[in-house]
């Protein structure tokens, strides 16, 4: 046990910890070259020109609006769907489970092109709707098959007891499932905010430019040769899931069962 432990703290510090904070040392610090035999200069020039940019700001407020919009109709979405898919048997399942994680098969870039006319035809392009719809492609088939081998392992007869009972539909929702599938949760939320905030590609077709979102703000700057300047954006970029994340996991804390004196009170 005491050597899986180090093992693990070992490739922890190796492969995270260390690289970050490399990372985060040279946003603080001028670009530096060995050769020179200058000593390293201090300070915040990685994030002097970040802030300075009038559209971060704007970039990462829609980003978090997409994002969290994204991830609760993808819970939504994977929590039914799943529940459905655990729950009854007809002829064709494989084949409507193998239907739903296409578009995993399916190149994004490729279905964005294709639902742009859609969008356009119906008032969807260039809003932050549509990007929104469209983040949603690469995100739902993950989303559906975690609650789907979430309600797996719960089994059938832990859902018909809450049924069986006298709870209701959104009752047995709130008071039994959801407080059940936490990690379900935990895992979905961080999968689906990094995958929506490295949309790129198909947020420039469905927002045609007018919905500004990190990655369109970040792309220009891969013609810097500043790394500072790039790590200083990384490290922007790598708080936001982080920042969102939290705030998902104090909102669970409302959910029943949850170890808060207050929302146990009797």
């Amino acid at each position: 046990m005491i050597r899986k432990k180090a093992m693990f703290l070992s490739l922890s510090l190796l492969f995270f910890i260390f690289p970050l904070t490399i990372m985060l040392l040279q946003s603080i610090s001028a670009p530096w070259r060995f050769h020179t035999g200058e000593g390293i200069d201090w300070g915040w020039q990685g994030f002097s020109p970040l802030f300075q940019n009038s559209q971060l700001w704007e970039a990462t407020f829609t980003s978090i609006w997409i994002g969290f919009a994204v991830l609760f109709i993808n819970i939504t979405i994977g929590l039914f769907t799943g529940k459905a898919l655990a729950s009854y048997t007809a002829y064709g399942k494989a084949w409507l489970e193998a239907l739903l994680l296409s578009p995993i098969l399916i190149p994004s870039l490729a279905i964005a092109m294709g639902l742009h006319l859609f969008m356009i035809r119906v008032g969807l392009a260039d809003t932050i709707w549509g990007v929104m719809l469209i983040h949603l492609v690469p995100t739902v088939p993950y989303s559906i098959k975690i609650f789907h081998n979430s309600y797996q392992q719960m089994g059938k007869a832990m859902m018909e007891q809450p049924h069986i009972l006298g709870a209701g539909f959104w009752t047995q929702v709130f008071t039994v499932e959801l407080p059940l599938f936490r990690p379900a949760i935990r895992s979905l939320t961080f999968l689906t905010i990094v995958i929506s905030l490295s949309q790129y590609a198909i947020t420039a077709i469905i927002g045609g430019g007018r919905v500004l979102t990190l990655p369109l703000v970040f792309f220009p700057f891969l013609d810097n040769a500043n790394t500072s300047i790039m790590a200083a954006f990384s490290i922007w970029f790598a708080l936001i899931p982080v920042f969102m994340y939290i705030i998902i996991e104090a909102l669970m804390m409302f959910l029943p069962y949850s170890r808060l004196p207050w929302r146990n009170h009797r």
